[in-house]
């Protein structure tokens, strides 16, 4: 009996250490500028596309590093939110994409990414996410009426605050979840981990305070976000809305889907997007 209340006693331990550290811990969890790496591998000119190197003030004075890469003149304006891992270096797949749907493509690291100053925070992406757009309308003439807001992943999460926030042309949210909360209840189902959230990211209430056209894009195959959070994300998107299903994983099914990804893009744009 000893050792069993022993054992009982080591458990109850370990399992309030836990609870420790998913509390402490969350934006180590959440955040990962380290995955693959913070160094900038390679640029759009590998893969044959001009373009400006750009550097954005944040309103809490953080400096923030990005790109943006030209497409047709006359084409609309995407300002693109990447994922919670690497940065602007390992997205060169989507801007060649982009480019040939002749969008022009503001890419940016958030804070503590890539060559950005700072440390990540959910308040701080959302600044992010304001200070990108602000610059666009400043140095381009981009009001955010007319720019697309393009989030992938915990990006998606950024880009409907923003949009919700700010106002945009069109929303277009790729492999996106609908809550942190929500993520970590299906990963940790024996931790209380909706009472240990600190951090959100509820792209679902973002997505239903949008007045802008809405493509929720999401694979079956999806190993880390489960099909699931992108149906909840359409039902809760206003209308007009639509939605993209893909194949292939969290990473590439953007890729694994070839022209079934571009061609869905580009007639939900053809169709709603800013002109």
């Amino acid at each position: 009996m000893g050792f069993i209340l022993r054992a009982i006693a080591l458990l109850a331990v370990i399992y309030l250490m836990l609870l420790v550290a998913l509390y402490l811990f969350q934006s180590r969890l959440i955040h990962l500028p380290g995955v693959p790496g913070r160094e900038i591998l390679s640029t759009p000119e590998r893969i044959g596309l001009a373009y400006d190197d750009v550097w954005i003030s944040t309103e809490d004075g953080v400096r923030l590093h990005g790109w943006f890469v030209p497409g047709a003149s006359d084409g609309p304006v995407l300002l693109f939110l990447h994922g919670n891992a690497g940065n602007i270096s390992h997205r060169l797949d989507s801007l060649r994409i982009f480019h040939r749907l002749g969008l022009n493509v503001l890419i940016i690291d958030y804070r503590g990414y890539g060559q950005s100053e700072g440390r990540p925070s959910e308040q701080g992406l959302y600044r992010d996410g304001r200070a990108a757009a602000d610059w666009l309308r400043q140095a381009h003439g981009v009001e955010p009426e007319e720019l697309i807001l393009f989030g992938r992943s915990l990006g998606a999460a950024v880009a409907s605050h923003t949009a919700a926030e700010l106002g945009a042309g069109a929303l277009i949210l790729e492999s996106a979840f609908t809550s942190v909360p929500d993520v970590a209840a299906e990963l940790y189902p024996i931790f209380p981990v909706r009472r240990l959230a600190r951090l959100r990211y509820d792209t679902q209430a973002a997505v239903q305070r949008v007045s802008a056209p809405v493509l929720v894009v999401h694979s079956r195959d999806d190993e880390i976000i489960p099909f699931a959070h992108g149906q909840r994300l359409y039902e809760a998107a206003p209308e007009p809305r639509a939605f993209l299903e893909l194949e292939g994983g969290h990473n590439d099914g953007f890729l694994r889907s070839g022209e079934r990804y571009t061609d869905g893009l580009e007639q939900f744009l053809d169709r709603y997007g800013p002109r």
